[in-house]
């Protein structure tokens, strides 16, 4: 539209390779800019081609260009600054109101004024009525169309401060230092900011990620030598301006437009940002840049000489390939987030953020050790780094290294603002930076004697941000360990008032419901959880549970119950149907975690509540490959091949589940009793039994048991102990009296027999000495 076909190729070669755009393209984040930059420009050649040379109205055009530029401001706010560039060629370029012009016109207005009312020339007059006559035509022409294009902007911009709340987004000081700074360090570095921008888009060389945090330290004073660079830019923006308004360029005109307009929502001039300086929001100004240096090469290469010629040629060239070859390296930095952040700590070592990032892709890869050093770097580079040293905590934590974890996240809580004395504590602080109080009650936590330290934290972190919905959750879950479940289920409700959509806290209220005895209503929560996230495997797990033991009791209820033929059916019906409910929920739930063992161990119990032993011992195996210290599995397993004729088969499983749970009291007593039924093992028999006792001195089956293993041994003198100790511990069991009875008995006809053989023994002697 404003160069030459050659300059205009110039232009768009240097756009098409520029090395600034790396981030807004390759980087996913960018899609905003370059969405921005389409409907920009569409929305620019239609508003040029909706007033035409001509300067007529096309009022369907104005209509479309606000249309999109609504589209433009979607994607990124600089979208809606393409109206002041509409504006700007509508004015200086179309109707040529630039500078000198409009400064012509109104002095001639004036003047026509004057010698209207007075007797001075009639040639000076009529002049000046000519020059006024033309200002008003054009006046006429461009003021309804500028008019609806400026209030549209209004409207638009209005509309988005109400989205917003009508409040400007909260940064820390870490994102825009400047911002934080006073007079005249602030404006002194939102100056030179300026001239950094311009910069990278002169010399894209040194390209960074992140500039945030210490990357370009304050301009403190007036003495910074940096203040240089910014007096020689503001004295090159001058020049342009001048060039551009006065002296009446449309190309200058419209470069510095397309240069400087999209750029203003990110120069800090009417509210802080939250960056120092981003690449990504050079792209649509770099538009105006390519267009400018394509101009001043074309004007160049405009000499009479043609040595001169070809060495603006040749620059043009050298400077094409290099750029070409700047941007092609630098895509494959964006190739992973680990090799991003490290390519930006090879150009900027001050960056405690970049550290931190790095450490995350280490993380992420499970590589703790390696993340460490780069968090400490963090830590070195920015101290009061709140999020650094959550990082060092957490990685800490991973490390096992849990002393070094705490002292970490105590650093960090320690960073948090303070009250003011005497007014209410309102801090604002990220958000991010509330993971302390988590983190560190969660360590905390894990010792049980400071459940109380655990939960003043998740108060605290409460009473800083009341909407925050896992501080609930995780003190819901201490105060469950503490006993607490009324006060937990409290806490889970008044999350619910924040999140009405969270599938965990319902999933929560379940579970202190199940805590509380009421299954019914803790299966609601539970269904309510699912409906919110059908995949969501603790709900899954817990509701399949809850279903069984529904089912269990239902059966027990029947065997008990006498009742009509017709509710009995129903009362089978809903049964059945909660144990196919739950063996569906479970199969589901191993379709989203195969090597769930908890899933597969319920599905056995839920084949054997069917019938189904050889499905459930399939199940109950597959539960222990995957987890071989799963105690309630391999005391199902052994169990179910003792019932089902296989003792022997059970006997490993029942040693793998007294070497990883010594305390097993039912293991024990089921190993015992196949040693003594099927092994005749009474010494391994024994040994089971005397553990029991050990470990519980007044079980009654263990201590009766190994009163068996006395009888089977013939030892009857110590079963008659044995089972007088087990008559005292359980006096009013008929079968221990039974069989106290029996070896009494049997004691009593051994001692008979004894003492008759004695007898006879004495009758022989006396007869042989006769």
């Amino acid at each position: 539209m404003f160069l030459v076909p050659s300059t205009a190729f110039v232009a768009a070669l240097l756009f098409a390779v520029h090395p600034i755009h790396t981030e807004a393209v390759t980087g996913v984040v960018g899609r905003a800019e370059l969405l921005s930059a389409a409907f920009s420009l569409v929305a620019f050649l239609v508003y040029s081609k909706s007033i035409g040379r001509s300067g007529k109205t096309g009022w369907s055009g104005i209509a479309v260009t606000i249309v999109l530029v609504t589209c433009g401001m979607l994607c990124k706010e600089q979208g809606i600054t393409v109206v002041g560039i509409c504006l700007i060629y509508d004015l200086c370029v179309v109707n040529k109101l630039y500078g000198n012009q409009l400064l012509k016109v109104v002095k001639a207005s004036l003047g026509a004024g004057g010698h209207l009312t007075g007797s001075g020339s009639s040639h000076v007059g009529s002049k000046a009525l000519h020059l006024a006559a033309v200002s008003c035509s054009r006046t006429r022409s461009i003021f309804p169309r500028t008019a609806v294009l400026t209030m549209s902007t209004l409207a638009l911009l209005g509309a988005r401060m109400y989205v917003m709340g009508s409040q400007l987004p909260v940064f820390t000081r870490f994102d825009n230092p400047a911002s934080a700074s006073s007079f005249p360090s602030r404006h002194l570095t939102y100056n030179y900011l300026a001239v950094l921008n311009a910069w990278l888009l002169t010399f894209p060389s040194s390209l960074c990620c992140d500039w945030t945090m210490g990357t370009v330290a304050l301009v403190e004073s007036m003495t910074d030598p940096r203040n240089l660079a910014t007096l020689l830019f503001i004295f090159l923006a001058i020049r342009f301006v001048w060039a551009a308004f006065f002296q009446g360029d449309p190309v200058i005109i419209m470069a510095f437009s397309w240069m400087v307009l999209p750029f203003l929502p990110a120069s800090n001039l009417f509210f802080p940002v939250g960056f120092v300086v981003a690449e990504r929001v050079l792209y649509i100004p770099s538009m105006g840049f390519c267009i400018l240096v394509a101009y001043g090469w074309s004007k160049m290469a405009g000499y009479t000489k043609s040595s001169w010629t070809k060495v603006v040629h040749l620059g043009f060239l050298l400077l094409f390939a290099f750029h070409a070859v700047k941007t092609y390296t630098r895509n494959f930095d964006w190739e992973s987030e680990q090799a991003i952040f490290s390519a930006g700590l090879r150009v900027n070592q001050r960056n405690a953020k970049l550290f931190n990032n790095v450490g995350h892709a280490l993380e992420s890869q499970a590589q703790y050790t390696e993340a460490l050093e780069y968090f400490l770097q963090a830590v070195k580079v920015q101290d009061d780094d709140i999020g650094a040293h959550i990082n060092v905590g957490r990685t800490y934590n991973n490390l096992g290294r849990f002393k070094e974890a705490e002292e970490a996240y105590l650093k960090a809580k320690s960073l948090l603002p303070r009250a003011k004395p005497g007014e209410s504590y309102q801090a604002r602080i990220a958000p991010n930076h509330l993971n302390v109080f988590l983190n560190l009650a969660n360590l905390i936590a894990r010792n049980e004697t400071r459940l109380g330290e655990a939960d003043a934290l998740y108060r605290q972190a409460i009473s800083m941000r009341a909407d925050y919905t896992q501080a609930y959750i995780n003190r819901g879950d201490i105060l469950i360990k503490m006993n607490r479940t009324k006060e937990a289920q409290e806490v889970y409700e008044k999350a619910l008032f924040y999140d009405r959509n969270n599938p965990d806290i319902y999933y929560n209220l379940g579970v202190v419901l199940l805590e509380q005895g009421k299954p019914s209503q803790a299966l609601a929560y539970l269904e309510r959880a699912l409906e919110l996230e059908p995949d969501h495997q603790a709900s899954l797990l817990n509701s399949a549970i809850v279903l069984q033991e529904m089912a269990a009791n239902d059966k027990g209820h029947q065997d008990n119950v006498e009742s009509d033929s017709t509710q009995s059916d129903v009362n089978v019906e809903v049964t059945q149907w909660r144990r196919r409910e739950a063996t569906k929920r479970l199969k589901h739930l191993l379709q989203l975690d195969p090597i769930n063992e908890r899933a597969l161990f319920n599905l056995g119990m839920l084949a054997m509540d069917n019938g189904d032993m050889p499905s459930a011992e399939h199940y109950f195996k597959a539960s222990v490959l995957l987890k071989p210290n799963f105690r309630s599995a391999l005391f199902n397993l052994a169990l179910l091949l003792s019932d089902t004729g296989r003792p022997l088969e059970a006997v490993p499983f029942l040693k793998q589940l007294v070497h990883h749970h010594q305390d097993h009291i039912k293991g024990l007593i089921l190993l015992g009793d196949i040693y003594i039924n099927s092994m005749k093992d009474l010494e391994a028999a024994e040994g089971c039994y005397i553990r029991i006792l050990e470990l519980d001195p007044m079980n009654v089956q263990g201590q009766h048991n190994l009163c068996v293993v006395y009888v089977e041994r013939g030892d009857l003198s110590a079963a008659e102990k044995c089972l007088q100790q087990a008559h005292r511990l359980a006096p009013h069991e008929d079968y221990i009296v039974r069989h106290l009875n029996i070896v009494q008995t049997r004691i009593a006809k051994l001692i008979a027999a004894q003492q008759k053989k004695q007898q006879q023994k004495k009758v022989d002697k006396k007869d042989q000495h006769l």
